[in-house]
């Protein structure tokens, strides 16, 4: 039977400071690695003791497999948990930790590799007799033999990175005409994240749900399922909201799905934590899509639902212990959701996000998974995913009515994030009646505006800056007068729009800004407290010089005081200036300078945070300027090409 007291996580974020806190609380050492982006992250302060595993590409770091295990030898560590993503479903990493005398907390290599490709694992999915959703899974991957094989599947139909998940090297089709374009991005946005570009094809179920069975084996055979999971709230193929049971999960459904998911577990002698995927349609009817060998981001909710600790079960397992329940002891109870918090913009077709955490407060009333740290910086090197905020009721609509609490309670500033959609989804009509499916963001979200500051807002921030003006030039009078004043003019800016407010200081910590009345504003830097049109309120926010962030309601603001700087109508760059939408490094350079261009033709193509984002022009004209080649490093908002 193994044995080890000391686990190394080869991980970063949340999941790694997940995964210490069990190991931690059942008395294990930890080790963490670390890539030189990360030195002060919070899953390295709560380890034991922690490597710099190298730079912070992640090839270099986070999927160099000689640096891990060379950290688990300087320290001593004899069991390596990979968690989930980066070399979680590696057979060549499970093959190494054990060849070194590592115990690796998953599933064997051989049942990785099989799973690990959509391809191959398909084929052994229906040789075993689990539902499978029609399709092409053949060894040809040349264009012409995947076009034949789409006309034969028939439109819509998806592509899939055989070695992937999370949404990447995933394309939706609609016709023929966009088939060659898709398989290009699909096959490069998979080499680049996986490692392979193979790829499957299948036919679209539209308005299915996605379900998922959590599975677990150990080495004695034994194989249970716990519950399964409704993951079909989604944008870009990847979860966004996950509960705990499916809310119109019956009995024998859930009898049927979870006897599909441990024949799927036995052709692979399955051993650990695993998800066996499935779509399901309108009728009841249930196709296996994948099976993920590995810990799921949405643990969380089975845990809530069964009061178990799944990392604790993997441990045990890894430790060569039975399973501590058998299929018939196994309960649910109530009902878990959770929402995953991503640094994206998504009123800008969820681009990712990277700045500074200026200030994170997480709350305290429910489940909170997260890797933050105030003063962090998100990098544009790993995936946007930020935390997990989970909730659990009696009933659907408890868990649901915490969640949404929490998620707008929940203070993050310095990071454009989700938050204010994930409240708005937890608001939906639709939603609250559990009537979705994978289609819900993309037919009632399609367009999502960016928020929009309202007077109140306007008026707050422009005493703030008034206020901490005051201050830092009369500390002991904190700038407030005993008369009226002369009216203060602030050009405040959101974004490119710069709006003029007309602040007034009166008597008794008294301020005016048009019909919006401000009284008692008390301030520590972090919280204002004040009076807002009669109404007592409590607002985060963080101010540093001309900018100022305010929270309110699950939505950060990011406010600049501009009433110093000079007005030019100039300075805008015309749509014909491409800049960059965030940080990352240029993929690709699609045209030259001279080249005449069309509206909406790709010119550049720029990787962040494992994703293809294709910069495509905004007029018609010829390429005057370009600033850039393949492989540069782009910051946020540079300029890469020119239009004329």
């Amino acid at each position: 039977m193994p044995t080890f007291q000391k686990v190394l996580i080869a991980n970063r974020g949340e999941i790694a400071c997940r995964i210490q806190r069990t190991a931690q609380a059942l008395g294990y050492r930890t080790v963490a690695v670390y890539s030189e982006a990360d030195a002060d992250a919070l899953h390295v302060q709560m380890a034991d003791e922690a490597v710099n595993i190298g730079p912070a590409p992640v090839q270099r770091s986070y999927l160099n497999i000689p640096a891990i295990l060379e950290a688990a030898r300087l320290t001593g560590a004899d069991a390596v948990h990979p968690g989930y993503g980066f070399l979680s479903e590696n057979a060549e990493f499970a093959n190494a930790c054990t060849a070194a005398g590592r115990v690796f907390i998953g599933p064997s290599a051989e049942a990785i590799e099989l799973m690990g490709s959509k391809r191959l694992s398909k084929i052994a999915m229906l040789n075993a007799g689990v539902p499978c959703i029609a399709g092409y899974q053949g060894g040809a991957q040349d264009d012409a033999t995947l076009q034949q094989e789409a006309e034969r599947i028939g439109y819509p139909l998806m592509i899939k990175a055989s070695a992937g998940g999370g949404g990447r090297g995933m394309r939706l089709v609609h016709s023929s005409e966009h088939l060659a374009e898709q398989l290009r991005t699909a096959r490069s946005e998979a080499m680049n994240a996986f490692g392979s570009d193979e790829l499957i094809l299948e036919q679209a179920l539209i308005q299915a749900r996605h379900v998922e069975v959590q599975l677990f084996g150990d080495t004695h055979g034994n194989l249970i399922y716990l519950g399964e999971r409704d993951c079909s709230v989604q944008r870009r193929h990847q979860k966004v909201i996950e509960e705990a049971p499916c809310p119109i999960m019956t009995e024998s459904l859930r009898q049927a799905m979870g006897e599909a998911a441990i024949k799927a577990g036995r052709a692979v002698n399955y051993v650990g934590a695993g998800t066996v995927e499935f779509l399901l349609d309108k009728n009841g009817r249930f196709y296996f899509l994948e099976m993920n060998t590995r810990l799921q981001v949405e643990h969380p909710v089975t845990e809530l639902i069964t009061g178990l600790d799944l990392v604790d079960w993997q441990l045990q397992i890894a430790a060569g212990l039975p399973l501590p329940l058998r299929q018939e002891q196994v309960t649910l109870n109530g009902h878990a959701m959770q929402v995953r918090l991503y640094a994206e913009d998504p009123a800008r077709f969820f681009l990712p996000q990277t700045g500074d955490v200026l200030r994170w407060e997480p709350g305290t009333d429910v489940r909170i998974d997260h890797g933050i740290c105030e003063g962090q910086r998100i990098s544009p090197f790993y995936d946007p995913m930020l935390g997990k905020i989970i909730a659990h009721g009696a009933t659907r609509e408890e868990a649901r009515r915490k969640l949404l609490r929490a998620v707008e309670d929940c203070v993050l500033l310095g990071v454009t994030s989700n938050q204010r959609l994930l409240a708005d989804l937890l608001k939906h009509p639709r939603f609250v009646a559990a009537d979705f499916d994978t289609g819900f963001i993309g037919e009632h979200f399609s367009e999502i505006a960016a928020p929009q500051i309202t007077n109140e807002q306007l008026a707050l921030a422009a005493a703030l800056f008034y206020r901490h003006s005051a201050q830092a030039h009369h500390p002991v009078l904190s700038g407030w007068r005993n008369n009226a004043s002369v009216p203060g003019i602030y050009r405040l800016g959101v974004g490119d729009d710069i709006t003029e407010v007309s602040l007034c200081v009166l008597a008794n910590n008294h301020m005016q800004v048009a019909d919006v009345d401000i009284r008692d504003l008390d301030t520590d830097g972090r919280w204002a407290t004040l009076t807002l049109n009669g109404v007592r309120r409590r607002v985060a926010y963080n101010l540093q010089g001309t900018q100022l962030w305010l929270f309110n309601a699950g939505a950060s603001l990011c406010v600049t005081n501009r009433t110093q700087i000079v007005a030019s109508p100039q300075a805008q760059a015309s749509n014909g200036t491409v800049k960059a939408p965030m940080d990352g490094a240029i993929a690709l350079v699609q045209v030259r300078e001279g080249d005449s261009v069309s509206k909406g033709q790709l010119l550049l193509v720029l990787e962040a945070m494992k994703m293809e984002h294709p910069l495509k022009a905004g007029i018609d004209g010829v390429v005057k300027l370009i600033q850039v080649s393949t492989g540069d490093q782009v910051r946020n908002r540079q300029v890469l090409l020119v239009i004329e």
